[in-house]
């Protein structure tokens, strides 16, 4: 199936490391950027200036912070781009990018990494992250970027000979900023969830649903491959449905007997939130199973431990666990989660039997920091070799992909 490609979304992109006097209120009240020059390959050399009673040609932005788990900020506002020495022949150009202070600038600290980014509607993206996180390196990784951004802007145009598709990584990470991509094959999605209606089915069913329409994929043969590419379909088809569930109940209005139902619309909108995480969640684990259905691996799903802790995954099973005269070395857990932010840490108490854990995700580029702590907790992350080249090299050797996984369980298992 067709996908969308980067360059329907961004035309442009640079990144800087920011310095004291871009970010630090104390080291400058001018509320600039330095080193702009390089983005006149993304901005142009048309002046974008603060209006003085005549037509405002500003750029229109959206700035975003984006910290650790929950930690975001979003601000609709103004971003000026202008050369200071215009009027003065004397002198070569010096190009200036003027941010308006709001929540997101506030937030910002020098050697934070600053991404600029110009949508083909001339929107800016103005996106600041704490260097070394999760989200940089993704950001980086999307943006086809150098891994460390210097004080100086890096561009990068983002066209026919530099544009990727969007596949299941690359919209994972704009859907962390906002962004949800529009599908090129609607209407074949439509026809594939038409027989549902306005209502969501089970998550089991949508998983089967998501299988079955991708015949060609065999978890036997390369289980990474297969995780992926159902757990994006599954995805597509949710995200249309949801669409049309949502569109529908838009339509019907928010009206209360005093008016517009406030409390009605929000918890509406948290509704369709929360119930994002929980299915993405769900269906990682239905994929799971029917691969190691595929592979031919014992396992339990949700079995309690300890302390009626219930890893997602035990192999080979609860009665196994639970006989102590059963070897701990041919014991495995697995955890899965779509996305770790801070919660990895919660699977380390699932299964005390088994001293060295696994867990599988899909969330692409994780810090350094993070996978470090990882290693020294005993904790090995797993996941499907299409998103091992997020990472640094440095990181890409200790990786596990999928198949790496199933054999380490077959081994133990056979022996």
């Amino acid at each position: 199936m067709r996908r969308g490609l980067l360059s329907d979304y961004f035309v442009g992109v640079g990144a800087k490391r920011l310095a004291a006097v871009d970010a630090d209120a104390s080291s400058s009240n001018q509320h600039e950027v330095t080193g702009s020059r390089p983005l006149l390959r993304i901005l142009g050399d048309r002046d974008r200036k603060q209006p003085r009673g005549g037509e405002d040609t500003r750029f229109f932005a959206t700035y975003i912070w984006l910290g650790a788990e929950q930690e975001a900020l979003t601000e609709e506002a103004r971003l000026s781009w202008y050369d200071s020495r215009r009027n003065d022949t004397t002198r070569s150009a010096e190009w200036r990018l003027y941010y308006q202070t709001n929540a997101v600038t506030e937030m910002m600290r020098p050697g934070d990494t600053l991404f600029v980014a110009r949508t083909p509607q001339d929107h800016l993206f103005f996106i600041v992250v704490p260097d070394g996180s999760t989200m940089q390196n993704q950001l980086i990784w999307l943006f086809g970027l150098d891994e460390q951004p210097g004080l100086v802007f890096e561009p990068r145009e983002i066209g026919t000979d530099t544009d990727a598709e969007l596949d299941f990584v690359a919209r994972y990470i704009l859907d962390e900023l906002g962004i949800e991509p529009e599908e090129p094959e609607a209407d074949r999605l439509d026809s594939i969830i038409e027989r549902f209606g306005l209502e969501f089915p089970k998550t089991r069913l949508f998983s089967q649903l998501a299988r079955s329409s991708m015949p060609e994929i065999s978890a036997a043969d390369d289980p990474d491959l297969a995780l992926v590419a159902w757990m994006d379909r599954e995805e597509q088809l949710f995200r249309r449905l949801e669409r049309r569930i949502v569109a529908a109940r838009i339509g019907d209005g928010f009206r209360g007997s005093d008016g517009a139902d406030v409390d009605g619309f929000l918890s509406f909108s948290l509704s369709v939130q929360n119930r994002r995480k929980a299915r993405a969640g769900q269906a990682l684990e239905n994929h799971l199973e029917a691969v190691f259905e595929a592979q031919g691996i014992r396992y339990v799903r949700g079995a309690e431990t300890e302390n009626r802790n219930r890893p997602d995954f035990l192999f080979p099973g609860q009665p196994q666990y639970r006989d102590p005269l059963f070897p701990e070395a041919r014991l495995t857990m697995l955890g899965a989660k779509s996305t770790l932010k801070d919660r990895w840490r919660q699977v380390l108490s699932e299964a005390v039997r088994v001293p060295e854990k696994h867990l599988l995700t899909l969330e692409p580029a994780i810090s350094e920091n993070q996978t470090e702590e990882m290693q020294v907790k005993k904790l090995q992350l797993v996941l499907p070799r299409r998103l091992h080249n997020t990472y640094r090299l440095t990181q890409q050797a200790w990786l596990m992909d999928l198949a790496g996984f199933i054999a380490v369980v077959r081994s133990r298992q056979d022996s």
